[in-house]
């Protein structure tokens, strides 16, 4: 693996993170919009990411091929999904005019505290890839000065 392929892998990472930062921001916005343009409340999105470059398929194949040629070239954003899975919050207030006959409001599935969380895990994330370039960028340095004074 060369240098260049180093900055390449880390400056994937940096742009994964960031878009999986940006989908965040956009759960963070509409935690409260009860009606989109379909008119259902907003449902909470993930980012889900893999590895760029060749797919390997199942796990006897990746084994084969680790061994002989399977070299890292980074990650990419494979989808980003709307979350089915955690329930929408129901709020009682039968004024709003989203209300049910009931009185309730489906509102969104988004829970403040757990993006706050994925937001800090995506920025550590982006450091973490940000500072092994900048390594990356020091090693690379360090070997042109080295050449130079021979």
């Amino acid at each position: 693996m060369s240098i260049f392929n180093s900055f390449g892998i880390n400056a994937s990472g940096m742009t994964a993170e960031r878009y999986r930062m940006d989908v965040i921001s956009e759960n963070v916005a509409n935690a409260n919009t009860t009606r989109t343009e379909d008119g259902t409340p907003y449902r909470r999105k993930v980012v889900t990411f893999e590895q760029r470059g060749e797919r390997v398929g199942n796990f006897s194949t990746f084994l084969g091929k680790a061994s002989s040629a399977y070299r890292g070239q980074g990650v990419r954003v494979s989808k980003v999904l709307e979350d089915d899975w955690t329930q929408m919050n129901m709020v009682y207030d039968p004024s709003h005019p989203d209300a049910d006959e009931n009185g309730y409001v489906t509102g969104p599935n988004v829970n403040i505290v757990t993006e706050m969380t994925n937001l800090i895990d995506a920025s550590r994330a982006y450091e973490a890839n940000a500072t092994a370039f900048n390594a990356s960028k020091s090693i690379a340095v360090k070997g042109l000065e080295m050449a130079g004074q021979s």
